[in-house]
């Protein structure tokens, strides 16, 4: 005759009816030896925690019931919740070593100093396997610190050990729960990058389309400590003048990839090292630091004083290079480069005059025409001109500027600013210049 199944809740795994199995045989072995049915748990307290532990079952996956929690099964049964729990914690330990082994055993020791290997694994003591995956990330803190306990429970009130005393069914579901939430669930479990075997690659060949997918889905799947050590070296790989070209490009690309990704820590950690290179007087690393900020679209971190030094240097660059021979052909790179870093910024009130004049001069540009391959640079720079910049620009034909003189000695120069006047956001023009604005703006 079969025996009657405890009726499902939707989506969670049915276990079968034991009490009318369990309950008759435990009185009668008790009976049998001659000792109070009291030493084991009441049948209501077996019954409580049959009636529970489908639910927690099903937050363990598939792949993670093994016999051992078979086995803990059949001990809630009979009501052995000191050996439960641990089968329990066994169930646990097994899968926290798994999670070690998944993070990388070659890994480990770059992560804590230390020689590891399997025989290391296996011989851990439980403490100093939760600490370790604590330190690997694969537990969080408040895992290891639930777990800790679990630790201390199962070595004082299980089977394992002689017991201080008897837990009811309650305890163990709280102690089943915190097993299968904080170790033996599906929770991402990073892997740790080979950090010698990485920075070799990175100063070997440069990357091909797959070599850089590939380390970059590394860095973003190992946990948050090393990835911000990694970026921190790579920044460092790219700012060093002795270090190779392909070098100092596979750590630019790599961090152009996780940069949307980069955590607060992350940001501060290459804001403080950039100004360590401020600080030390460290020229050549500290331009490239700045080249490396722009690139990953973070100028902003750098605050406004460097903003303002980074513009005007820009745009000065820009007109030395608009006022010298063969300007039309070396033009655009400077103009794309005055673009990168405004484009990605709020030019600093400082620096707003040196870069309208340098846009709009060469925007303007003179009796033979203006630099084509740069003339897309300059109109999206004129387009995103703030009120103040607007204002700027309108005010250069009234003073003793250079588009001032072109335009009075130039008719196509007149009406290339004419043409750029017209690209502004009316929205935007300040009421003091919007007489002016409205004259170029109607010039044909």
């Amino acid at each position: 005759m079969s025996l009657p199944s405890i009726p499902p809740v939707s989506g969670v795994i049915s276990l079968p009816a034991t009490s009318g199995l369990t309950a008759p045989m435990l009185t009668a072995l008790t009976q049998a030896l001659g000792v109070p049915r009291e030493v084991l748990a009441a049948d209501d307290q077996i019954e409580h925690a049959w009636a529970n532990l489908p639910r927690l079952l099903d937050r363990i996956p598939a792949e993670h019931r093994s016999e051992t929690l078979v086995r803990m099964c059949v001990a809630v049964a009979t009501g052995l919740f000191d050996s439960a729990i641990n089968y329990a914690w066994n169930a646990a330990i097994i899968e926290l070593r798994e999670k070690v082994r998944r993070f990388g055993l070659t890994v480990v020791p770059q992560v804590t100093g230390k020689s590891f290997d399997e025989r290391t694994l296996l011989e851990l003591k439980d403490a100093d396997l939760l600490s370790l995956c604590l330190r690997l990330n694969l537990i969080a803190e408040e895992g290891y610190y639930l777990l800790d306990q679990c630790r201390d429970i199962r070595n004082n009130f299980s089977a394992a050990h002689p017991s201080m005393g008897a837990l009811d069914e309650t305890e163990f579901l709280a102690f089943l729960n915190r097993c299968a939430k904080h170790a033996l669930s599906t929770e991402k479990n990073p892997r740790g990058v080979d950090i010698q075997g990485f920075i070799a690659a990175v100063k070997g060949t440069r990357f091909n389309a797959a070599q850089l997918t590939a380390w970059v889905d590394r860095l973003a799947q190992t946990f948050d400590a090393q990835r911000e050590l990694l970026i921190g070296t790579l920044h460092g790989i790219y700012c060093d003048p002795a270090a190779g070209e392909e070098a100092r490009v596979n750590a630019l690309w790599v961090c152009e990839r996780l940069a949307p990704t980069f955590s607060p820590r992350t940001k501060s950690d290459l804001v403080d090292r950039h100004h360590d290179y401020l600080a030390k007087g460290d020229e050549p690393r500290h331009k490239a630091s700045q080249l490396f900020f722009e690139r990953l679209s973070l100028l902003s971190l750098l605050g406004e004083t460097e903003l303002h030094a980074l513009v005007t240097s820009a745009s000065h660059n820009l007109m030395s290079v608009h006022n010298a021979f063969n300007n039309f052909y070396n033009e655009p790179p400077f103009a794309e480069r005055l673009n990168a870093i405004t484009s990605q910024n709020r030019v600093p009130e400082s620096a707003q005059f040196e870069f309208v004049s340098a846009v709009v001069t060469c925007a303007t540009g003179n009796q033979w025409g203006v630099s084509n391959a740069a003339v897309g640079y300059y109109n999206k720079m004129v387009r995103s001109f703030s009120p103040n910049e607007i204002r700027i620009m309108l005010s250069l034909v009234d003073s003793n500027s250079i588009v001032r003189s072109r335009i009075v000695t130039s008719t196509a120069c007149k009406k290339r600013f004419a043409d750029l006047v017209r690209m502004l956001d009316p929205s935007s023009v300040p009421a003091n210049v919007r007489p002016s604005y409205d004259a170029w703006a109607a010039f044909h």
